[in-house]
């Protein structure tokens, strides 16, 4: 079997101290192998938050391991946190993150841009271009996000997010402020990149969306209550041949209602 992509090891996070300390995590375990597709899922207070904080390397446990592609992310200092970040995580966040005033194309380019100066400066903009077409917005490149609809919006971040080509594409309630037929039309991208090799953990407390996943694993008061495979997996394709079509929408910016699709 290859490496995994994300292993955890027995990871405890605790808040707080003496009487107030609280375990927002008890000593979680699992890997995610490259290609698979796993929907994170829990209640509010379940730990899913924190637990995809430290996935991500935006915090550190207090107890046990966390290896991204073998490397032990405890011992990584800021600097090198922070690299990984922009380098092998690509982040999807459910308000989507963009700069208002700045196009698609410009949204997208924004990690090239940070890490120009460790020789990532050739090529951004055909990089940048290459990403919102994977994500089906080679005709949007110079839109602004007003001009987008929330649906495009978030494909946007999404494309933004690969642009890096990441190991990891973590999204944290991608269609958390969408509405059903533009949450499908967004799980499709997912499906996509994960048909393509892309390895996603996607975290979300909707039992609908976690179906597009190919596993899912369950949070309760800081512990995996369960992990499995998803036998019977939701395919975005056929969900949208079942939904009514999208009406158009005509947005503050546009030159046509047709833009106002997801």
């Amino acid at each position: 079997m290859s490496e995994p992509v994300i292993d955890i090891r027995d990871v405890v996070k605790l808040y707080g101290r003496g009487e107030n300390q609280v375990a927002a995590l008890r000593g979680v375990s699992f890997q995610i192998q490259p290609g698979e597709m796993v929907a994170i899922m829990g209640a509010s207070g379940s730990g899913k938050s924190t637990l995809m904080n430290i996935v991500g390397c935006l915090d550190k446990p207090n107890a046990g391991q966390y290896f991204l592609r073998g490397e032990d992310v405890g011992r990584l200092g800021r600097d090198q946190l922070a690299e990984i970040r922009n380098q092998r995580i690509g982040f999807v966040f459910q308000s989507f993150n963009l700069l208002a005033r700045t196009s698609a194309l410009e949204n997208v380019e924004l990690p090239l841009v940070y890490s120009a100066g460790k020789g990532a400066g050739i090529g951004i903009e055909k990089r940048a271009r290459e990403s919102l077409e994977l994500v089906g917005l080679a005709d949007r490149v110079h839109h602004v996000p007003s001009q987008l609809s929330g649906g495009q919006q978030q494909r946007v971040a999404v494309a933004r997010a690969l642009v890096n080509n990441p190991a990891l594409l973590l999204a944290d309630e991608p269609t958390g402020n969408l509405d059903t037929r533009t949450s499908v039309e967004v799980m499709q991208v997912f499906q996509d990149l994960n048909r393509k090799g892309m390895t996603i953990a996607l975290i979300t407390h909707e039992t609908d969306i976690a179906e597009y996943a190919s596993r899912v694993i369950v949070l309760r008061d800081g512990l995996i209550v369960e992990d499995h495979p998803i036998t019977h997996r939701r395919v975005a394709e056929e969900e949208l041949r079942r939904l009514p079509a999208a009406s158009a929408v005509r947005l503050p910016g546009m030159g046509t209602g047709e833009e106002g699709h997801a």
